[in-house]
């Protein structure tokens, strides 16, 4: 199982519809993917019709060791699609956990467990630097940074930057890395300039394709259809798709860089 996730620490730059749209797309190509919410605010599990205040079991259920990974899945209606749900309890880990040995490979664990079950799995990344995040990124083969292509979520893409580097150099973890610029409107001078400024800025580490604004993804979150499913020729799953491309044929991204770092999780 290749395991990718998503993440940013600024909110709002695309992290969940890039997740859910990237697995509806690597379903409808008849892969078996699941998707993991790790993010308490629970967007994904809410997309799929749950509700994070009152569902049970979920992801906090791992960490507790109350709940088996195959306990927790759901199957969605959709083929070769499931996931596993957040649950707003989540947010109390660190503080119930953070200090405990081990913490940070309860994903990675659970992950492992299931592994012949699943081609994929995308993780949606909470956008904060906790044991949550820990354990994405011990998890991931590879990990995806949307950023919207506007001043501020720049700026805010330098703080993301900078904690991987902080944390590449703390635990001597290689974290292999793709930017993916978000929202862009090529009709805005604002849009292209910040492009032009991401792309000078971090060079081999933005992919070089770009997700346009696209309103038909706030239609399929309405409507709880990944838009990759509900309409594959939309200009936004288009681009998805194109980023799925590299992900799969570039043969650097298609090693692990993430070394073992249990000992010092």
């Amino acid at each position: 199982m290749k395991v990718w996730a998503v993440a940013n620490q600024k909110g709002g730059v695309g992290k969940t519809t890039t997740a859910i749209t990237m697995g509806g797309t690597l379903s409808m190509r008849g892969k078996r993917v699941l998707l993991v919410d790790l993010d308490p605010h629970g967007s994904m599990t809410s997309y799929f019709g749950y509700d994070p205040d009152e569902l049970e079991p979920t992801v906090y259920d791992l960490f507790h060791k109350t709940a088996s990974p195959e306990q927790v899945i759901i199957e969605t209606k959709f083929p070769n699609l499931s996931f596993l749900p957040a649950s707003s309890a989540m947010a109390t880990l660190d503080r119930q956990l953070g200090t405990n040995g081990g913490m940070g490979l309860v994903i990675k664990s659970a992950l492992q467990s299931i592994t012949e079950k699943y081609d994929y799995a995308v993780i949606d990344c909470p956008p904060v630097l906790g044991l949550l995040m820990v354990n994405a990124l011990a998890s991931c083969d590879h990990l995806l940074v949307p950023v919207q292509t506007e001043f501020l979520a720049a700026k805010g893409l330098e703080r993301m930057v900078n904690t991987l580097n902080m944390i590449i150099k703390a635990r001597k973890q290689k974290i292999s890395y793709s930017i993916v610029p978000t929202f862009f409107d090529q009709r805005l001078r604002a849009s292209t300039d910040t492009l032009k400024q991401l792309r000078e800025t971090y060079k081999d580490k933005i992919w070089k394709g770009v997700i346009p604004i696209d309103t038909l993804f706030r239609e399929a979150s309405r409507r709880g259809v990944p838009l990759s499913i509900a309409r594959p020729s939309s200009r936004g799953c288009r681009a998805y798709s194109h980023l799925l491309d590299h992900l799969i044929e570039d043969p650097e991204l298609n090693k692990s860089d993430v070394s073992d770092a249990e000992s010092q999780l």
